[in-house]
């Protein structure tokens, strides 16, 4: 009599699979920033080198690919704060983590359109990634707060919400060079007085 794999343990992609998977997602980015939503499918595919069979495997519908690009910018950017925290001084890792946030706003911007066709709009899925920016900007923030370089009264939120304001004032092609700038400024108003 066969056994039954345990429903608890998932199955761990195979190597190739997930690296179609890391490729059909770099190219779709690309894609959706450059041309929009209507983007062809299986122009996708053939530029990730992957056939439409594999991306459909993968990525059933349209929306959900839109989505898996949009989760995956979000994943590394939470995944960077715990190797800014790992390598570098508790500020550098927030001033690091703070600019990364920035590229972060401009990839956003320019695949929100694409992000409005999915069905239902964008808005629960920007509620299900909300929580690990917060968190990401949040343990860096207490990590500097715990060393005594910066204000024990900063609010992480404010930090992200100041550079967020900016990216609504984006009618100019050189607003991340701003917001970088804004940073600076930002990290140095957030400084421990003492």
């Amino acid at each position: 009599m066969a056994t039954k794999r345990s429903e608890s343990v998932p199955r761990r992609p195979r190597a190739d699979a997930q690296r179609n998977r890391e490729r059909i997602l770099e190219v779709a980015k690309e894609a959706f920033t450059r041309s929009g939503a209507d983007t062809s499918l299986d122009d996708i595919a053939k530029q990730a080198g992957v056939g439409a069979g594999t991306l459909y495997r993968h990525f059933p519908t349209r929306d959900a690919l839109l989505e898996a690009v949009y989760r995956t910018e979000v994943e590394k950017l939470a995944a960077a704060e715990k190797e800014f925290a790992r390598t570098m001084p508790p500020v550098e890792a927030l001033r690091a983590w703070m600019l990364l946030f920035v590229d972060y706003i401009a990839a956003k911007q320019l695949i929100a359109p694409a992000l409005n066709t999915v069905v239902g709009g964008p808005s629960k899925l920007y509620e299900a990634t909300t929580g690990l920016v917060v968190g990401a900007i949040t343990a860096l923030v207490e990590r500097a707060i715990e060393t005594g370089e910066i204000r024990l009264d900063l609010e992480p939120m404010d930090l992200l919400r100041a550079l967020v304001g900016v990216s609504y004032v984006a009618s100019t092609p050189d607003w991340p060079q701003s917001a970088k700038r804004l940073v600076e400024i930002l990290i140095l108003g957030s400084r421990s007085t003492v």
